[in-house]
């Protein structure tokens, strides 16, 4: 849908905002925002809140996963419905918005109290936008981006657009029914996605346990979580695949351009190594020689916060000189079995479940030693058929990464949409006033 500009503009003197309606005010954020600190009783129960850069204000209770619940939440900040609240720290990075709740937040965050009629969802949508982070940031102290931080003594000063309330709530009512949609899609090709893995998994898993006649004769593995398998496969264990197993190094790998790559957890992706997030560490020639990585060496992820990464594999297939980290096993396949078949055959879902339930916790981690991994159970057919199995499911996963591609664009391509349209309706770059009428036509 293309929307209207408005009939006339004016300059209005502000670098980053441009030209805004003729009958828009441009006020700084003081004149119609005003900090306040109220202080919770003691001994309150009040909903605890919490603001953050991807979804806003929500209560933590709501996200146990992204924070701890406060022992105790006497003396934090009174938050009302339609507060907006700021943290001071991030709000460069959109770490800004407004309460739909009545509660308490931690005093680190600031909490701005409307002080004219006004929209506060307008504004909510305003300072999430991109063009106004560059300006939090620009007015952020600090000596670096981790301690930058924005007070309201800067943040008042900044001059914004301020339209009349009926033409903010109509803004701000269009920008909640459009971006509905846009989440609605979004959440639609995520679906998708998650289809698509779950596919991909039970294709690749069914290859490599049952193989790609359905008329093989079949026998009993002995193994629960296997089932029947092919009568001419052979059951037996990683560590018989394996001439050895090792773990990476742990010297410290935080150098972002000098000395020699090491691969870490983050570059061990769905079967293969990812080279866009490198650290590098300078070594000895003794331990260069040690930890470096050969063509067609298989990489496991040996311990994490979350269990089911924990085995999560990937064929190393690059000519560079690389090193890998303490966190990852080294797997060195054996001539009876094709590298990447074996990577296909550890990183199946039967496989990976079998590693999960192996490993152990450990101080909030689950850890898995190169004993429990050479102990897993696979099933392994002949050469030659392993490069069969290998060869259809190179082409039946290339399809599946396709079209997660095609998914994963079409995502990219909507939010770019839905940044662009909030940033045009929030700066008057197009009017929406006649939305809700054409709504109910």
């Amino acid at each position: 849908m293309k929307f209207p500009k408005y009939p006339s503009y004016k300059n209005s003197d502000v670098e980053w905002l441009g030209g805004v309606p003729e009958h828009w005010d441009i006020l700084p954020t003081k004149r119609f925002f005003r900090l306040t600190a109220e202080s919770a009783p003691n001994n309150n129960d009040f909903e605890l809140l919490s603001i953050y850069t991807d979804i806003g204000v929500r209560p933590r209770k709501d996200l146990e996963a992204r924070g701890n619940r406060a022992s105790t939440t006497d003396g934090y900040w009174l938050v009302k419905k339609g507060d907006l609240i700021v943290n001071k720290l991030l709000a460069w990075m959109g770490a800004i918005g407004m309460s739909d709740y009545d509660g308490v937040t931690s005093p680190a965050y600031d909490i701005l109290r409307q002080v004219k009629p006004l929209n506060p969802k307008y504004y909510h949508y305003l300072f999430r936008c991109g063009i106004c982070f560059t300006e939090f940031r620009k007015y952020s102290r600090g000596i670096m981006d981790m301690r930058l931080r924005l007070y309201f003594d800067q943040l008042g000063q900044l001059p914004m657009p301020f339209p009349p309330k009926v033409e903010q709530t109509a803004i701000a009512n269009f920008l909640d029914a459009e971006t509905s949609k846009i989440d609605a899609l979004v959440a639609e090709q995520r679906r998708l996605i998650e289809l698509l893995k779950e596919k991909r998994q039970a294709v690749i898993s069914h290859a490599v346990t049952k193989g790609l006649n359905p008329n093989a004769p079949m026998k009993d593995s002995g193994i629960e979580w296997l089932g029947d398998v092919p009568e001419h496969w052979t059951l037996t264990r990683i560590k018989h695949l394996a001439d050895g197993f090792m773990y990476g190094t742990s010297s410290d790998c935080n150098q972002e351009d000098e000395g020699t790559p090491v691969l870490r957890i983050p570059n061990i992706k769905d079967g293969y190594v990812d080279f866009t997030d490198l650290k590098y560490a300078n070594f000895s020639t003794e331990d260069e020689d040690r930890y470096i990585l050969s063509e067609n060496d298989i990489l496991v992820v040996r311990t994490n916060g979350n269990p089911q990464l924990v085995g999560k594999s990937a064929i190393f297939t690059s000519q560079c000189k690389c090193i890998f980290a303490s966190y990852l096993i080294k797997i060195q396949p054996r001539p009876n079995v094709v590298p990447a078949y074996l990577n296909l055959v550890m990183n199946a879902s039967c496989t990976r479940e079998m590693l999960t339930l192996s490993a152990r916790t450990s101080a909030g981690n689950y850890n898995m030693n190169c004993e429990g991994l050479g102990r897993t159970y696979v099933i392994l057919p002949p050469l030659t058929e392993q490069w069969e199995i290998l060869t259809y499911l190179e082409a039946r996963v290339r399809t599946f990464d396709q079209l997660q591609a095609e998914a994963e664009k079409a995502i990219e391509l909507l939010q770019e949409r839905c940044t662009a349209l909030i940033s045009a309706a929030v700066t008057g770059k197009i009017d929406v006033r006649g939305y809700a009428a054409q709504e109910t036509a």
